[in-house]
């Protein structure tokens, strides 16, 4: 019996975008229960250009210059394998990476 899958929608910043040859947003099918985690590991596995862009390499940690949203919830320091909303596993939101802002 395989595990449950959901469809979930995924927008990245437009360098990434551009990194993965996309347009729009990313549509990809991921194992329940979502987690950050899980989506990172399946748009990695789909888009392996983006492996080290997201996360560090070594650590899997965020990259400093990127957030992550859902639901209009910042979940950027919550821990990976943080469950995601509902909306999100449903596909009716999207899960967001969101290149910060910085400079002076």
């Amino acid at each position: 019996m395989s595990e449950p899958v959901s469809q979930v929608r995924v927008e990245l910043p437009f360098h990434l975008r551009n990194l993965a040859k996309v347009d729009g947003e990313v549509r990809l099918s991921v194992p329940e229960p979502v987690t950050i985690q899980a989506i990172l590991d399946a748009l990695e596995a789909a888009y392996p250009v983006l492996r080290g862009t997201i996360r560090e390499h070594g650590t899997g940690k965020r990259r400093p210059l990127l957030r992550f949203f859902a639901c209009a919830k910042d979940f950027s320091h919550e821990p990976a394998d943080t469950r995601l909303p509902d909306a999100v596993a449903a596909g009716k939101e999207p899960f967001l990476v969101v290149g910060a802002v910085a400079g002076g």
